[in-house]
């Protein structure tokens, strides 16, 4: 048996967030979706994928929400503060498609 578990460790690949984005259930994304310089663009891209989507187990809101949230946790340190800004409008965007209200802090 700790040869099986050895194996499947060696095939997974380093980068499990970018398997994770490319082959989730909850939606099959544009390509290029979070490369776009535009809130915009890459809420109305998330919208549209995540009605779309046939797979998912969540409503589109949740769904679409739950991808950029998750790109912006996976990116860290790594997003610069310009990108880390657009995704962070990009969450305004998407409530705002989706009519929902801004969350009070």
């Amino acid at each position: 048996m700790a040869g099986a578990h050895a194996q499947s460790k060696k095939s997974s690949p380093k980068r499990w967030s970018q398997r994770v984005t490319n082959t989730s259930d909850a939606l099959d994304l544009d390509a290029g979706v979070f490369k776009s310089r535009s809130a915009k663009t890459i809420a109305a891209s998330l919208k549209r994928s995540a009605e779309r989507s046939k797979r998912r187990k969540a409503s589109p809101y949740q769904s679409a929400m739950s991808m950029l949230t998750f790109y912006l946790n996976r990116g860290g340190k790594q997003l610069s503060a310009g990108k880390k800004q657009t995704l962070e409008r990009a969450k305004s965007e998407l409530r705002a498609l989706f009519g929902r209200k801004e969350p009070s802090r």
